[in-house]
C-alpha cells in the first residue's frame, strides 16, 4: 500500500508528506489542516500498537515550527527521552511504519539511527539531550561548520540534575544553541519541585497575552509541591515577542530567553525559533504546550493523559481494549501499603513516576509519607539515605533500568553507610517494546558488586510479597527487590525450603540443578518435565535472595552432577557468575552451565519474541540440559558429585 493510500483517511495534507521540506513548503491554514490530520493519524495508529500518545498530542505544532526553521538533517534536532519523537517521525518520512510501531519490524518508539539520518541520539533516558547538545555545538565550532543544535527537552526532564549541569556549560561556552523548553507541567504525571513552581509562575503571568489562554485553563490546576528554586519572573511588559527578554534565572547563567509563547501556534512558535536562531548564542524559547493536546480522552486522563498506553485502546473513550489482569506492580503496591499501615517508619520515593511504580497507591492515602523528587534518581537514593539516617525506611521504587544511573549513589551514599534502603525495581529484565535503552537487564550484574546489598527476585505474587517484607525488616544495609513487566503468573508453591532457598520440584536422581531466578521459576519446571523424559532427574531451585549467593544454594550445587543458571539478566556478573565464583570458593568442582542475557543491544519487540530469540525458553533450555547432562555420560570413569563426596 502506498503512503497516499494509507493516510487516504487521515487527510490530504499529510499524504503529501515525505520529508522536511514538504512542510517548509505549506501556508499557514494547510499547517493548522495538516495539524489535525497528524493529530487523527497517531491517535488512530497509536490505538492500534500502544506507545505515547499524550507526549506526541502536546509536540505537533511545536515539530512542525522546528522543521520549517532547521534544516534537519544538518541541522540537528535532539528529543529529550524521545517519547515524544512521533511527529519528527511522521515528517522526516516514515508513516508507513506506524502500522507496527513498537512492534518487531516496525517503528522503535523512540529516535533511531537505522531508522532515519533525521535520528542522531537513541538514549531514551531523560535529561541528557542538553548535555549532548552542548557536545555537538562545541563540535561544530571547532570544525568551523555553520550548523544549528536544537534540543527539545520537558519540564519534567529539567528536574533532573544533567540538565543544570548542561546548562552551566552550555552558558560558559557560549555556542550557537537552541533550548526548546516544552513545558506542559508533566512528565508522567504533573511536574514537581521548585522549577515546576518557577515555571509555573511564568506561565499562569496575567500580564502575558491572550494568545496563551487556550493552555492557562489545563495548566492551572497543575499541582505543585516546594517553594521556588529561584525568585520568580516579572511578567514580560508587552505580551510575548521575538526579541528576547531578560530574565533574571537565565540572564544569570548568561543564556537568552524566549516566551513564554503558545506551542500550540505554529506562527508565534516559528517566530520565537527564528529569532533564538539568528541570535548566535545560547537562547532558551518556552514552549507551553498541554500533554495531550486535540483528544479529549488524553487531556480529561488526570494521572498521566494517556502517556503510553501499554497496548491497544478504544480510540472514542481511550481505555485499554485488554481485559484487566493482575499486574506485579499492583501486588507490590498493595503490600507496600498494607506494611506501611503497620510501620510509620516506611516512607515512600519515585522518581517523576509514581503511578507506573505503584507508589501513588501508597501516596493517596499517606501523602506526607511519599516524596516525589522528579526525574532525578540519583538524588533519589542520597536523599533516602538522608530519610534512613533519620530513623526511616525508604522504599525507593523505580524502572530497574533507571537505577543504574543512581549506581554511585547507591554504592557510596548508601551501602557504605550500611542504611536501610529498600530500591524497589520495575521493569526488570526483558521488557519487549520499549526497546534497549528500557531493558532491565543491568540491575543483578551492576549491583551485584556493591559490598553489603541483598537482591532478591521474586517468582510470584506470593514471593513478591513475601520478599517484600524481608527486605523491609533488613535494618544493617541495602535491599533490591526486583520484578519484570506485565501479569503475573499463577502462584508456584515451594516444595521445601533449605535456608532461604525454594526447592520447587526434585527427583530421586540428581543430575541437575536447575537454578531458576525470579520469574523464570515456571520456565524451570517446565524444563525438568522436559528432561524427565530423556531419563534424566532435574531438581529446581529458586534461590529467592540472589545476592549474596546463599550458602545452601552451593550445598546443594555438590550434591549433583550438572548445575544449570537461568535468568533474565546480563549473564557477566549475573547470578550465573556468582554462584560460579562461590563454588569455587567452596572447592566444589561441580561443572555450571549459566544461561541469561548476552550483554549487547537487544532490538524491540515483545519479552516472548525477545526470550525465543536468545533461546531463554523452556524448549530451548530443556535441549540444553539434555545435551550437557548426556555429554557428561559419554565422558567415561567420571566421578558423579555424590560418588566424589562419599569418597572425601
Amino acid at each position: 500500500m502506498s503512503v497516499e493510500e494509507d493516510t487516504a483517511n487521515h487527510g490530504r495534507l499529510l499524504g503529501t508528506v515525505r520529508g522536511p521540506q514538504d512542510v517548509k513548503r505549506m501556508s499557514g491554514e494547510e499547517l493548522d489542516v495538516l495539524a489535525a490530520e497528524i493529530r487523527d493519524f497517531l491517535i488512530t495508529k497509536v490505538s492500534r500498537t500502544g506507545g505515547h500518545v499524550g507526549p506526541n498530542l502536546g509536540v505537533v505544532e511545536l515539530t512542525l515550527a522546528m522543521h520549517r526553521v532547521f534544516d534537519s538533517p544538518r541541522d540537528r534536532l535532539l528529543f529529550d527521552t524521545g517519547h515524544q519523537a512521533y511527529v519528527h517521525k511522521i515528517i522526516t518520512g516514515r508513516q508507513a511504519g506506524f502500522d507496527k510501531l513498537r512492534q518487531r519490524g516496525g517503528l522503535s518508539g523512540y529516535p533511531s539511527q537505522a531508522e532515519s539520518e533525521h535520528d542522531l541520539i537513541e538514549n531514551s533516558h531523560a535529561s541528557t539531550a542538553l548535555s549532548y547538545a552542548d557536545g555537538l555545538a562545541k563540535a561544530y565550532a571547532l570544525r568551523g561548520e555553520a550548523r544549528s543544535v536544537v534540543a527539545v527537552v520537558g519540564d519534567g526532564a529539567l528536574t533532573g540534575g544533567m540538565c543544570w549541569e548542561a546548562l552551566n556549560n552550555i552558558a560558559t561556552a557560549g555556542n550557537s544553541l537552541v533550548i526548546v523548553v516544552n513545558d506542559n507541567g508533566r512528565s508522567y504525571s504533573p511536574t514537581i519541585g521548585g522549577l515546576a513552581d518557577h515555571l509555573s509562575s511564568l506561565r499562569l503571568n496575567p500580564g502575558y497575552e491572550k494568545v496563551l489562554d487556550t493552555v492557562k485553563d489545563a495548566l492551572g490546576s497543575t499541582p505543585l509541591v516546594g517553594k521556588p528554586m529561584y525568585e520568580v519572573l516579572h511578567a514580560v511588559k508587552k505580551g510575548i515577542k521575538d526579541a528576547v527578554a531578560p530574565q533574571a534565572m537565565f540572564e544569570d547563567l548568561g543564556i537568552k530567553y524566549v516566551g513564554p509563547v503558545d506551542g500550540h501556534d505554529v506562527a508565534a512558535v516559528e517566530a520565537a525559533l527564528r529569532a533564538a536562531k539568528n541570535f548566535g548564542g545560547p537562547v532558551i524559547v518556552h514552549a507551553v504546550t498541554r500533554k495531550g493536546y486535540g483528544y479529549r480522552p488524553a487531556e480529561e486522563d488526570e494521572a498521566d493523559c494517556l502517556h503510553g498506553p501499554g497496548g491497544a485502546f478504544d480510540v472514542e473513550t481511550g481505555a485499554l481494549l485488554a481485559a484487566p489482569a493482575v499486574k506485579w506492580t499492583h501486588v507490590f503496591a498493595d503490600e507496600l501499603l498494607a506494611v506501611a499501615d503497620e510501620r510509620p517508619d516506611v516512607v515512600g520515593i519515585t522518581a517523576a513516576m509514581a503511578e507506573p511504580t505503584g507508589i501513588a497507591k501508597l501516596a493517596r492515602k499517606y501523602p506526607e509519607r511519599v516524596y516525589d523528587v522528579g526525574i532525578a534518581e540519583q538524588h533519589a537514593a542520597t536523599s533516602a539515605a538522608g530519610l534512613a539516617l533519620g530513623g526511616l525506611h525508604p522504599v525507593v521504587a523505580v524502572y530497574a533500568t533507571f537505577l543504574n544511573r543512581a549506581f554511585d549513589q547507591v554504592l557510596l551514599d548508601v551501602a557504605m553507610h550500611k542504611l536501610p534502603v529498600t530500591f524497589v525495581l520495575d521493569r526488570a529484565g526483558i521488557t519487549g517494546p520499549d526497546g534497549p535503552s528500557h531493558y532491565g537487564i543491568w540491575d543483578m550484574s551492576v549491583f551485584g558488586v556493591v559490598p553489603g546489598l541483598r537482591i532478591a527476585a521474586p517468582r510470584d505474587a506470593a514471593t513478591l510479597r513475601e520478599e517484600l517484607r524481608e527486605a523491609l525488616a533488613v535494618d544493617d544495609g541495602p535491599t533490591v527487590v526486583r520484578f519484570p513487566t506485565g501479569t503475573v503468573a499463577a502462584d508456584l508453591p515451594a516444595l521445601r525450603r533449605v535456608g532461604p532457598v525454594d526447592v520447587l520440584a526434585e527427583s530421586a536422581r540428581t543430575d541437575v540443578l536447575l537454578v531458576a531466578v525470579g520469574s523464570f521459576g515456571q520456565l524451570g519446571m517446565e524444563v525438568a518435565a522436559r528432561v524427565a523424559e530423556q531419563g534424566y532427574g532435574v531438581t529446581v531451585v529458586d534461590p529467592r535472595w540472589v545476592r549474596p549467593v546463599p550458602a545452601e544454594l552451593v550445598d546443594l550445587a555438590a550434591r549433583h552432577r550438572l548445575v544449570v543458571s537461568v535468568e533474565d539478566g546480563v549473564r557477566v556478573g549475573g547470578v550465573g557468575d556468582a554462584l560460579a565464583q562461590a563454588m569455587r570458593d567452596a572447592d566444589v568442582r561441580v561443572p555450571l552451565k549459566d544461561l541469561g542475557v548476552p550483554a549487547e543491544w537487544h532490538p524491540h519487540g515483545t519479552r516472548a519474541q525477545i526470550l525465543a530469540d536468545l533461546g531463554l525458553t523452556a524448549q530451548d533450555v530443556a535441549r540444553d540440559v539434555t545435551g550437557w547432562i548426556s555429554s557428561l555420560d559419554a565422558t567415561p570413569d567420571r566421578l558423579t558429585a555424590s560418588d566424589a563426596a562419599a569418597q572425601n
